[in-house]
């Protein structure tokens, strides 16, 4: 039996390769950009503010809304509790 005319190439994609410096520089500069249009715009509030950060443990990024005046978090994502659950479960690679 012949299969040769039922086997189709699948497309070609191209090697994954890791993002280079210049590329996570270019991407953080892209994300304060927006998050300096968001507050500029002043979507969550005049007293309010966004804010991208990266938690000291788990090494993830942490997204907050925090009164500009008091600096109070006023909501963040992931919760706390979650981020300290995060610091069993092995890092990203």
């Amino acid at each position: 039996m012949d299969i040769s005319s039922m086997q189709r190439p699948g497309p070609v994609l191209p090697p994954q390769t890791a993002p280079t410096e210049a590329q996570n520089a270019a991407e953080k500069r892209e994300i304060i950009q927006a998050v300096k249009a968001v507050n500029a715009a002043e979507l969550f509030g005049s007293g309010s503010e966004l804010t991208f950060v990266v938690d000291r443990v788990t090494q993830r990024p942490v997204i907050r809304l925090v009164d500009r005046v008091t600096k109070d978090i006023i909501r963040q994502i992931p919760a706390e509790y979650v981020l300290r659950m995060a610091e069993g479960v092995n890092p990203r690679a």
